[in-house]
């Protein structure tokens, strides 16, 4: 990117769906704006995502018949998500939800849709809205599409190497190779620290053994930059897993097969906990059996998880193989059939409302399972943090004294996230795309109130 001589007036590092939603955002209240990547081209963790974005009390909920709405979209986060370093975040993100869904769809051109197939743990009702095909990168390229129409400027391959500093306040940023840009306001669009193993041993131990499966982008440079400013961090033992890494492949096992149903076994044919913690809350519990499991469901589950291109794709090219039985499942995952067999029985037995399950799952989906059947070799994994910069409701960052770092905003993975203060179990289905796109959208409708007043 050749040298600016004129300051922008908003500036977003990083083109994921934080950045560029913020770009057109400021760029429609008539602010002067450009986006910086560090890779070759735009997405970072949205494109990897299933793009799912929470709208609570949305047009498309009410046209559907589904009663929601911000209180208990808060009522819900938070009685999985618990202690919270910024509780108000979350009330506001909530506030806005509706609206956000509304302006990305209307304004923006994304092309969303509400869920209603199934609605993942942490949500009483459906209230997620994604692309037809469950698909980040679908929602990514209709950011881009919307943004290159405003003739934004996305500057991808420029790596920033730290922000532009005078007098305590931020004015910009220096890129590695050396050039400043100049602006007015400054956003920290990038994602947060899943790929820098120092920080994840530092604030997310006990997942750091797992394998990292989000962009590489995740290096955590707004956590150091944020402490050269002198900004808080806050809800940094939070991260976002997944349980079930369809593996050798590294994509997604949908976890609708196991939600509505499915089970995971370990390595002797036995389940070894509550598959309802849902498959954030989950990934640790497959890290310490073992780091490996085979998930078994039946064709119920697969049916409906036929619906996310992603799933069929993984089917397609051998990562769900099917059984007409117990037996032939458990050989052709190397599993012992008899214990297969006996612990399928007594899952069962639980789903039929028989027994209790002795692992304490309540929600058994269409279980029972019956044949034929479906089985895949999954692993956990890593995709995001959910800590970062402290920021108010507006996204601006925060000193620990509650003072504002002046012309410094933060989204996304860069900023404190609403899966609560520790651990994966408060992670829920959309809350880092309602981090990213609702600071992103916030933070540039401040700016303008502070630059056209």
């Amino acid at each position: 990117m050749s040298e600016a001589t004129a300051s922008l007036d908003f500036l977003a590092v990083g083109a994921g769906a934080c950045g560029l939603a913020a770009a057109i955002a400021a760029h429609d209240a008539g602010l002067s704006v450009a986006v910086v990547e560090k890779f070759g081209r735009p997405g970072g963790n949205s494109a990897l995502s299933t793009g799912s974005v929470i709208g609570a009390g949305s047009l498309y909920q009410r046209a559907s018949g589904i009663d929601d709405s911000p209180e208990r979209m808060v009522a819900d986060l938070s009685a999985i998500a618990g202690a919270s370093d910024n509780p108000a975040l979350l009330r506001r993100l909530a506030e806005v939800s509706a609206g956000l869904v509304a302006w990305l769809t209307a304004t923006v051109g994304c092309r969303l849709h509400l869920v209603t197939a199934y609605r993942h743990i942490g949500h009483s009702v459906p209230r997620l809205h994604a692309p037809a095909s469950r698909r980040g990168q679908d929602l990514v390229d209709d950011l881009v599409a919307a943004a290159t129409a405003r003739g934004i400027p996305i500057a991808v391959g420029n790596d920033v190497a730290g922000l532009l500093l005078r007098d305590g306040a931020v004015h910009g940023i220096r890129l590695a190779g050396g050039e400043e840009i100049a602006a007015r306001k400054t956003l920290l669009a990038l994602n947060g620290f899943a790929a820098n193993p120092a920080l994840v041993r530092e604030y997310c131990p006990e997942i750091a053994g797992a394998q990292y499966f989000g962009a590489p982008g995740s290096t955590g440079e707004a956590v150091l930059w944020g402490r050269e400013v002198g900004a808080a961090l806050d809800n940094m033992g939070a991260y976002q897993g997944y349980a079930a890494v369809a593996y050798p492949h590294g994509s997604l096992l949908s976890w609708t097969t196991i939600e509505k149903g499915g089970i995971l076994l370990g390595r002797t044919g036995r389940r070894f906990g509550n598959e309802g913690l849902g498959y954030s809350g989950y990934a640790r519990v497959v890290l310490e059996q073992g780091g490996e499991a085979v998930a078994l469901f039946d064709q119920h589950s697969f049916d409906i998880a036929s619906g996310e291109e992603e799933f069929l794709e993984l089917a397609r090219y051998g990562g769900v193989r099917s059984a007409s039985s117990l037996a032939e499942a458990a050989t052709a995952m190397g599993l012992d059939r008899a214990a297969v067999t006996e612990e399928v029985a007594l899952y069962n037995a639980a789903a039929r409302g028989e027994t209790p399950d002795r692992f304490g799952r309540q929600d058994f989906g269409l279980a029972p399972l019956v044949a034929p059947f479906h089985v895949a070799r999954v692993i956990p994994g890593l995709f995001h943090t959910q800590g970062g910069l402290r920021v108010d409701t507006d996204a601006r960052v925060l000193r620990p004294d509650g003072t504002v770092v002046p012309n410094l905003f933060a989204g996304g993975g860069a900023a404190a996230g609403i899966s609560g203060r520790q651990g994966a179990l408060g992670y829920a289905s959309g809350n880092g795309l309602l981090s990213a796109l609702g600071l992103g959208w916030l933070a540039a409708q401040a700016a303008a109130r502070e630059l056209r007043p």
